[in-house]
C-alpha cells in the first residue's frame, strides 16, 4: 500500500509500522529504502529474506539526528564528527565502531556499524516519530531484491514487494545513488564507496586526506553496494567509449530471436550517436544528461526503464574519469559486471 509521505497521518502510521517490527518502504534523498527497526533482530532478518540479501553483508543505520550516533558508536574520530557535522544530513555514510550491545545483525555481525541521517524531509519526519516509540534507529538499504537496480520512486518499490508492503510516498529521489561510504574505523578516511560527494570535498571537510584504495581493501569493514556485481539490470549492460559505441551500432546485425524483441538494444549515451532508419527499429537510443549531477538522478529509473522495454542489452556511453563522476560510473560498472 502506498501512502502520501505529505500527510501527517501516513508519518504515524509508518512510525507505527516500524516498532511492531514490520518493514516499509522509506524515501530518503538517494534511494527509497527497506526499512526496519536496527534494534529488533528478528525485523531486520525480514529485510534480508524479503531482499534474498547474504545476512552477513551489513545494512546502514539511519538515524534522525547527530546525536544518534551515540546509540550505536562505541567511538566518533575527530575526523569523523568533522564530517558528521560537514554534511549530516545528507549523502553520507560513515563505518564506526559498533557498541557491542546494539545492531548485531544489522551490522552482519560486524564489530563496526555504517550510520547515515537522511536529509528528506519525510525520511527524517518517519524516524523521529518512531524515536519517540523507541525506536531509536532504522536499518535500511535499497528497497530492491539483492543485487539489482536501486528504486528511486514508491512505484519502484511496490513493483519489487507487491502493494502489500507499506510504502511512504515522498517522489522521485533527488541524489539518486546511494550515499557515499566512508571508513572511519582506522587512523585516516577510507573512501569505500563513491557517491556524489568527491574525495576532494570529504577531504577538506575532515582535514585528512580521504584514502581511496586502487585495489579490494582487505582491511576494511564489509559494506554495503561493495560487491564487484551490483546495481544489475535484468538486461546486459555494456560500457563503451563514445567512438566504441558509434562503431558497435553501425557493425550491428540482429539475430533472428532479437527480432522478436521491439527494441533489442537500447543506447544511453551523451554524445550523438548516428542511427539510421533500419537501425532504430531496433535500437532505443536514449540521450544522457551532461553533468553528472543529473546523471546520478536519472541513472536507475533509465535503467528500470529500459528493463520495462524487455530490451537485451543496454549499451552505455562511460562517464568522463573525473571525480565528479567516480558514483555514477562506479554504479555502472558494477552494473556491467556479471555475477560469478
Amino acid at each position: 500500500m502506498i501512502v502520501d509521505g505529505q500527510s501527517s497521518q501516513a508519518i504515524a502510521t509508518a512510525a507505527q509500522a516500524l516498532q511492531r517490527g514490520e518493514l516499509l518502504g522509506l524515501p530518503t534523498e538517494t534511494v527509497y529504502g527497506l526499512a526496519a527497526d536496527a534494534g529488533n533482530d528478528a525485523a531486520v532478518a525480514k529485510i534480508f529474506a524479503a531482499k534474498g540479501r547474504p545476512a552477513n553483508h551489513p545494512l546502514i543505520v539511519h538515524v534522525a539526528s547527530a546525536q544518534g550516533v551515540q546509540r550505536f558508536a562505541s567511538h566518533v574520530p575527530e575526523f569523523a564528527q568533522k564530517l558528521i557535522d560537514a554534511f549530516w544530513p545528507g549523502p553520507l555514510t560513515l563505518i564506526l565502531p559498533r557498541r557491542p550491545d546494539v545492531a548485531a545483525v544489522a551490522a552482519g555481525g560486524q564489530n563496526s556499524v555504517g550510520l547515515r541521517c537522511p536529509s528528506h524531509p519525510i525520511a527524517h519526519a518517519v524516524l523521529k516519530s518512531a524515536e519517540a516509540l523507541g525506536v531509536l534507529g532504522v536499518a535500511a538499504p535499497s528497497a530492491n531484491l539483492f543485487g539489482r537496480v536501486s528504486p528511486t520512486t514508491a512505484a519502484h518499490v511496490a513493483g519489487e514487494f507487491g502493494e502489500g508492503m507499506l510504502i511512504v510516498d515522498g517522489g522521485a529521489c533527488d541524489v539518486g545513488i546511494e550515499s557515499t561510504i566512508v571508513d572511519c574505523t582506522r587512523a585516516a578516511p577510507v573512501l569505500l564507496r563513491p557517491g556524489v560527494l568527491t574525495p576532494q570535498q570529504l577531504s577538506a571537510a575532515c582535514g585528512i586526506a580521504v584514502i581511496r584504495p586502487d585495489v579490494p581493501d582487505l582491511d576494511a569493514p564489509r559494506a554495503s553496494g561493495t560487491l564487484e556485481s551490483h546495481y544489475a539490470p535484468k538486461a546486459k549492460v555494456q560500457l563503451m567509449t563514445a567512438a566504441d559505441l558509434q562503431k558497435a551500432i553501425d557493425a550491428a546485425s540482429m539475430s533472428q530471436e532479437a527480432h522478436t524483441i521491439t527494441k533489442a538494444v537500447a543506447v544511453w549515451s551523451r554524445s550523438r550517436v548516428q542511427v539510421s532508419a533500419t537501425q532504430a527499429r531496433w535500437l532505443d537510443v536514449q540521450p544522457m544528461p551532461q553533468t553528472a549531477e543529473a546523471c546520478a538522478h536519472e541513472l536507475f529509473a533509465q535503467l528500470r526503464d529500459f528493463d520495462a522495454q524487455g530490451v537485451a542489452q543496454i549499451w552505455v556511453e562511460a562517464p568522463p574519469p573525473t571525480p565528479e563522476w567516480d558514483g555514477v560510473r562506479d554504479r555502472l560498472t558494477r552494473a556491467a559486471t556479471p555475477t560469478r
